[in-house]
């Protein structure tokens, strides 16, 4: 079992005037949790995907995702524009947050 299972966390991301998603929020642990539990609170879609949490953790702050995670983030996005009943503009300039989490 690898490392990254055991800690809980939390990734958020938002795709607005960007080229491509980037990383508004990030915790671990318990913080990880209240982060998601907010997430919930408010309404906003989160999964749960260790795996993809761990790779988007180890971006900094408000860095775009990389070219290698554009297919599993937008099948992310278009399940939250999904549940939202919303339908994403075309190109950049879409408004559209999210929470990634294993928590």
């Amino acid at each position: 079992m690898s490392d990254y299972k055991k800690i809980p966390r939390a990734v958020a991301l938002e795709y607005g005037d960007n080229a491509a998603p980037r990383v508004i929020a990030q915790a671990e642990g318990d913080l990880a949790l209240l982060m998601a539990r907010a997430a919930q609170e408010l309404g906003i879609p989160a999964i749960k995907d260790e795996h993809l949490s761990h790779v988007l953790g180890k971006l900094r702050l408000n860095e775009q995702i990389p070219e290698d995670l554009y297919v599993a983030v937008a099948v992310i996005l278009a399940w939250a524009f999904w549940l939202s009943g919303k339908t994403p503009e075309k190109g950049p300039g879409t408004s559209s947050h999210t929470a990634e989490r294993d928590a």
